[in-house]
């Protein structure tokens, strides 16, 4: 149920987007000492709104089935006594990073005296469209507002009471530290139509950032008249090279594709080199199979795992988000370069190889947000990289690559000193 009903749902977005920008000059008045407060006492605020928060979540919780959700989704919905301390800790870990805002990134004094310094400035405005997971609510308040900027947050609507329960507390103590209360705003209708309407206000919102299925995420790379920091999909690999270590390979391509089925960073991809296909591959296949997972593969792959069904290209381009694995042999590091790079989403490749010349090679060539060396492909995370929190894994080439943490939600600008000097 909207609360805009007798509202004009254009009027309010723009309201909404005009806040969020004059809170975002008056972060640029805001110290990290202030930041990290807030963070340090919302952290604090929420355990102790905990069953505030838990009877909210209980409220998300009953209506679930009637939005068709499915028990992980339910899963990953509910809140209790842990999941609210695990919000709080991450408020707190954020608060110990570094502040990235005001640190000078280059500097250099000219023959003329003129000192020219490259300074980390935020983007202003996040308008951040995420799945119905109340901590990525706490999480993306947190790391704009501790990089400088003000953020507009549209969940899902599954979330809708919890993600409010969460937002009342940050917003309430943000004013404890001066620090205004629409620096983080909750938009307040579940009505579709305002996600087109916030992605007409370039001239308030800096950057939109959509996190969630491709559909989602294709419709706000159409419609945005702002920047839009993305990634469609997760087609990630696992290349087992000639030179493998191939227990190594066994353990990190079981990671990679069954720690967990339904994130970005989970494998849907496994390329073997001939040399030690006829080793390899009838183990994983039998380690894949006892967990569950469906193997589709080319025909030499078919002929040494008697359960592989007949891939497709559709098959070596998919994230399947499930229980499924394309496989494809090649003949040499080059071709497995190459089929890599021409089926990938250049979100994260890992390399299994004891070949120094091998790695950095794959690891030059390879066109995608990470890559990893001997190591599984669900290290390409914020939290794994030493980032803090993440608002999301950009496969852009363009600002922000990979996990973004503080800094991919900053920029850049120039200030110059100088002594009176003018140009002849």
């Amino acid at each position: 149920m909207s609360i805009l009903e007798n509202q004009d749902l254009a009027q309010y977005c723009l309201e909404t987007a005009l806040r969020a920008k004059e809170a975002s000059a008056a972060l640029a008045l805001v110290s990290g000492a202030q930041k990290n407060g807030w963070l340090r006492e919302s952290a604090k605020q929420l355990r102790a709104a905990e069953k505030a928060i838990i009877a909210a979540n209980a409220i998300d919780l009953a209506a679930a089935p009637e939005y068709g959700l499915t028990a992980a989704e339910i899963d990953r919905l509910k809140l209790d006594s842990k999941r609210i301390e695990g919000i709080a800790a991450g408020l707190e870990e954020i608060a110990m990073l570094a502040d990235p805002i005001g640190s000078v990134i280059d500097s250099t004094v000219r023959p003329n005296g003129l000192d020219i310094q490259k300074i980390r400035v935020p983007l202003g405005v996040v308008f951040f469209i995420y799945e119905s997971r109340p901590n990525v609510t706490a999480d993306a308040a947190a790391i704009c507002v501790k990089s400088g900027n003000a953020v507009i947050l549209r969940g899902g609507k599954e979330a809708a009471h919890s993600s409010r329960a969460i937002v009342e507390v940050m917003q309430e103590t943000a004013l404890d530290f001066d620090i205004p209360s629409s620096a983080v705003q909750l938009v307040n209708t579940t009505d579709r139509a305002a996600v087109g309407h916030f992605l007409k206000l370039n001239q308030y919102i800096d950057v939109a950032i959509p996190r969630g299925g491709e559909g989602l995420i294709r419709r706000v790379a159409d419609e945005a008249t702002m920047p839009v920091i993305k990634h469609f999909n997760g087609n990630c690999h696992v290349y087992v090279d000639r030179d493998a270590d191939l227990d190594m390979a066994m353990s990190i391509t079981v990671n990679s594709k069954c720690h967990r089925y339904g994130v970005c960073n989970a494998a849907e991809s496994l390329v073997v080199h001939q040399d030690v296909a006829d080793q390899f591959l009838p183990a994983i296949g039998a380690a894949l199979i006892e967990r569950g997972v469906e193997i589709r593969g080319d025909s030499i792959t078919q002929s040494l795992i008697l359960k592989a069904k007949t891939a497709t290209d559709e098959d070596f381009a998919a994230e399947y988000l499930g229980p499924i694995i394309s496989v494809k042999v090649v003949e040499s590091l080059d071709a497995a370069i190459r089929h890599i790079n021409l089926y990938s989403s250049k979100h994260t490749e890992s390399i299994v190889t004891r070949n120094l010349a091998a790695a950095r090679e794959f690891a030059s060539r390879i066109d995608s947000s990470a890559v990893m060396v001997n190591a599984s492909t669900r290290f390409n995370d914020g939290g794994e990289f030493g980032l803090g929190a993440e608002i999301g894994i950009s496969t852009d080439k363009f600002h922000a690559r990979g996990p973004c943490g503080l800094e991919a939600l900053t920029c850049y600008k120039y200030v110059v000193y100088g002594d009176g000097q003018i140009r002849s």
